[in-house]
């Protein structure tokens, strides 16, 4: 594999798990922080917009995943792939701590 194929991975990993709450607190009707909310990051945006948000980081995630060239039988990329999922867990996990306060 060539370099570019591992940060495609890093970053599909990183979008693919972006995706997860964005898309569960949209279809539960939940108001969730996203980028376009005021201040970005912060402020909370509509379900409606956070299932879009999740939409196209579903969708930003597979055609890198397909870049990737990431399968089982790459086992560098494959760890590269949960690199990217540990990495915007932990970051979500640090920057939405407060975001019902």
């Amino acid at each position: 594999m060539k370099w570019f194929h591992y940060i495609a991975g890093l970053f599909a990993g990183m979008f693919l798990t972006n995706a997860v709450p964005h898309f569960i607190n949209g279809i539960s009707g939940n108001a969730f922080p996203t980028p376009f909310a005021n201040p970005p990051g912060q402020g909370l945006s509509s379900p409606l917009t956070n299932v879009l948000w999740a939409l196209f980081n579903f969708l930003a995630g597979y055609l890198l995943l397909r870049v990737s060239n990431i399968n089982s039988k790459t086992k560098l990329g494959v760890f590269i792939f949960f690199v990217g999922v540990v990495l915007i867990s932990i970051m979500s996990s640090i920057t939405f701590v407060d975001k019902m306060k």
